[in-house]
């Protein structure tokens, strides 16, 4: 019989808090998004949060959704596209590592991409089910990888970043812009 040491049960990537992921797994402009989580377990935090973030979202008054704050900043409907957008590309990113693929990923420039998304000629509803929908494959995704699989590490946007911590910080990101959202739209 085998007997785990705490060191070995404590970073289980399956069942991974993410104040047990080393802070070498990812990039160190990462870190605001990985500390602001709490304690929180991937799998489960990934699911909560998007259900905590639709009904954030629902109670924000209609003419919220095309404010900006400031000349050039986005909108609310932006921010949720942008949201899409990113989750998009951090699951892509994990699929690749994940499978072992070597190739460095690039960045992406999230404005561009924003400008061309057109948002704000979209309901609050079709984003948010967009969003539920990309969540909905990033939670599958997550739940297919093996321990191996999560604790693969890649390059991305020339840093290294490994797959369990994309999923922190996919759900740190969305934290992040729920807060903006707080500070500077209502």
């Amino acid at each position: 019989m085998e007997i785990q040491t705490p060191v070995e049960t404590q970073l289980n990537p399956k069942n991974m808090k993410s104040d047990q992921l080393p802070i070498d797994e990812y990039a160190p402009y990462y870190k605001g998004y990985i500390q602001v989580l709490e304690n929180v377990d991937l799998i489960e935090e990934l699911e909560i949060c998007l259900h905590d973030f639709i009904k954030f979202v629902q109670n924000i008054p209609m003419d919220k959704f095309d404010f900006r704050y400031a000349e050039g900043k986005w909108t609310i409907k932006d921010i949720i596209q942008h949201l899409i957008d990113a989750e998009r590309v951090f699951s892509y990113r994990a699929l690749r590592i994940s499978r072992n693929d070597k190739t460095p990923l690039p960045g992406f420039e999230e404005n561009d991409y924003v400008d061309h998304a057109n948002a704000n000629n979209r309901s609050l509803q079709e984003l948010l089910t967009e969003m539920a929908v990309v969540r909905q494959a990033t939670l599958s995704l997550f739940k297919s990888f093996s321990e191996e699989q999560l604790k693969k590490i890649g390059i991305a946007s020339n840093n290294e970043v490994s797959v369990r911590a994309i999923g922190f910080i996919i759900i740190g990101h969305q934290k992040h812009h729920q807060k903006i959202f707080q500070q500077r739209y209502l």
